[in-house]
């Protein structure tokens, strides 16, 4: 094969190459838009929670601050004036995150 057309098909080779690398960064870019508007359209997280039992049928076990780290799957955002209420009915306070302090409501 004359060298020039070596040279061709070696051009032909690195274009589908680019074509493939431009693909994969256009691909790249969506998932990370795609990521961007996920974050953004994110509720924000509640400032407090109510944490239930097994179900929602069950007690209340526990309220939490926002973002506390030891919240339960069956916790739910609740305002203010509820998580105050909850204390003072006698749901505990999480032990970890102190709630009741924030609050300033009495175990």
């Amino acid at each position: 094969m004359p060298r020039l057309a070596q040279l061709r098909f070696l051009e032909r080779v690195q274009e589908q190459d680019l074509a493939r690398t431009r693909r994969w960064i256009a691909a790249e870019e969506h998932r990370e838009a795609e990521r961007r508007r996920g974050q953004t359209a994110r509720p924000p997280e509640p400032d407090w929670l109510l944490e239930h039992g097994l179900n929602r049928q069950a007690p209340p076990v526990y309220v939490h601050a926002g973002g506390c780290w030891n919240t339960g799957k069956q916790s739910a955002g609740i305002s203010r004036d509820e998580a105050r209420r909850a204390l003072a009915e006698g749901v505990p306070a999480c032990l970890h995150c102190r709630p009741d302090t924030e609050l300033r409501v009495e175990g």
